[in-house]
Formats: C-alpha cells, structure tokens, sequence
C-alpha cells in the first residue's frame, strides 16, 4: 500500500476506486464499503481512500476529539484490508474553505484519478459541509467517474453501527458488543514503558503502556485482554485508568499482566486486545486489599480467556 500524508503535492496516475470519510475505527460499517471497493480491482482499477490526517472536528471546534485508532493503526488495518492508496491530506484552512465542486474537480477526479467514487449515504464535504451524495451523483458524468451509495449496516436491534455508537458502548464498558460492532477486539498499541516498579516489587509486574492522547480509552476499570509481545499471544489483565490505591499524581495508562510470561518487554511495542470488562476501577484502603482483589480478578481473567481461546479454536475446526 502506497501511504500519502502531510503532503498535497501528488498525483495518482493509475485508475481508482475512492472513498473519503474519516474511516474512524474501521467498523463492520466501513469494512462493508472497503469489500464493495475491492470488488473494482477485478476490472483494473486501485484502490484509494481519502481522509485527513487531523480529524476536522478538532480543527474547526476547537476542541480534542479522540479517535477509535490512531493514523497508524488505522493505515496497518487498511493495508491488511486490500487498499492500495492512504491519502492522509493536511486539513488547513484552504481545505477547510474549498468549495465542494472544487474538491471533487481537483482532489477525488485530479488527484485521487478516480474512475468510481463509493461512499456512505451521510457523505458530506467541502466549505460548510455543503457537499453531499446528491452533488457526487450530478457531477459524475462531467468529471467522468461513476458513483454508487453503500448503505449503512446496522446492529441485531437495528440500530445503526457508527464510530459515535461504538464510542458510547466502550465508555460504558461493554467491550463485547463494542467488539461486535467493530468486527474485531478494540485494541491499544504502544511501546512498554518504565512504571513505578510498585507492581514488580508488591504485586505482579506488569507492562505499562502511555497511549497518544488522542487515543478514545474504555470505562477505567478492569478487562480480559490479548496481548501480542515478540510476536507471541498471551492472556492477561489489564488495568484502564489512574491507579486510585497508588499514592501521587498517577498518568492514564494501560497496565497489564500477562499471564506465564518472564521476560523483558521495556521498549518493545506490543498490541492490548480488549475481551471483557471484569469490574470497575476503584480505589482501595491499602496494597493488601489490592493484591487480594487482583488475585481474584486474574483467577477471573484466566477462566474468561481460557473460554474464550476454546471458542476460537472451535470455530477455526
């Protein structure tokens, strides 16, 4: 895949299917659009989706946004996918004030060569958001390029599946059906940081993760996790939060315990794959009292993946 970002000076020569959208968390919604995209490279067209490096929100709001993955995450999981073209353009002001036929004319018919655009029923770009699936369809004979609409998908109670709805089902902590709505374990990657060494020294060592600020967290509290280190898969426990028992001013981290691991993972990047959500954070009157709970909780943890890894396996016979 052909990653294009912080810059506007390019030019695709080959023929492409496009997309534009945030593509924010990559759900079953945006994977439904992506295989709709892929199907065109039989007749010999490329694959290209167009988005923003800096989510616009957070721009012309003036206000933080979090995002479901970071660019990076999000490029890896495009890649795997069967795109050929990332464009990641720089959201400016002159961006931010182009009017709509003027993006479709420089950027999606010029830039991005598209032969065929594909988006979602709610597209909308341009100055004030004035583009729509309306105008695409308008300007498709005269830009040459065709223009298809692929509805949204929607959950088992017919709501309908977007990153906003995904959102609201981690900050509640139901990762599960989080997971189902994305069609795949909601994950945080990051390098493995030096802690405190309370862990190491009165409870269990763990690895501890600082994700990117921008980086949408869970409910704090406790979760069943898979974790990816050297290229190995472990079961662990993982804590979202701020420590409350810790005494200090303690960052939001991921802290986790692997399960049957010895070994040294500082520095190295590792992937926490959230399974389920096992209790609330909470703050306790002394370490004993947390060391007590976390063995209760691991005895937990290991039973919930323990399960978990026997579905999997079944499903693979």
């Amino acid at each position: 895949m052909q990653y294009i970002a912080e810059t506007k000076e390019f030019q695709i020569t080959e023929p492409t299917v496009v997309s534009i959208g945030k593509f924010d968390g990559l759900h079953v919604g945006h994977q439904k659009l992506v295989r709709e995209m892929v199907r065109w490279k039989e007749k010999g067209l490329k694959v290209a989706m167009f988005t923003f490096s800096t989510p616009p929100l957070s721009l012309v709001g003036g206000r933080k946004q979090t995002v479901l993955m970071t660019n990076r995450e999000r490029m890896e999981l495009l890649r795997s996918a069967g795109v050929d073209y990332l464009v990641e353009y720089p959201f400016d002001q002159e961006v931010c004030h182009m009017a709509p036929e003027q993006f479709v004319k420089e950027i999606l018919a010029g830039k991005m060569n598209a032969r065929v655009i594909i988006t979602g029923p709610d597209c909308h770009f341009g100055y004030k958001a004035a583009g729509d699936r309306a105008l695409l369809e308008k300007l498709a004979p005269e830009y040459g390029y065709q223009f298809f609409v692929v509805e949204k998908e929607r959950d088992t109670d017919g709501a309908i599946i977007s990153s906003t709805y995904v959102r609201k089902m981690l900050e509640e902590g139901d990762v599960k059906k989080a997971d189902r709505l994305l069609g795949y374990d909601y994950f945080i990657t990051g390098t493995v940081t030096h802690g405190r060494s309370i862990g190491h020294k009165k409870l269990y060592p763990t690895a501890n993760l600082l994700p990117p600020p921008e980086k949408h967290l869970p409910r704090f509290g406790v979760y069943v996790t898979r974790v990816t280190a050297d290229g190995k898969t472990y079961g662990g426990l993982t804590n979202i939060g701020k420590k409350p028992t810790i005494q200090g001013e303690n960052p939001v981290g991921v802290e986790t315990y692997l399960y049957d691991f010895d070994g040294d993972l500082y520095g190295k990047g590792i992937r926490v794959e959230l399974l389920d959500f096992i209790r609330p954070e909470m703050r306790f009157d002394s370490i004993g009292q947390l060391k007590a709970q976390l063995d209760h909780d691991i005895g937990k943890c290991r039973e919930i993946f323990r399960d978990s890894w026997i579905v999997q396996e079944k499903g693979k016979a």
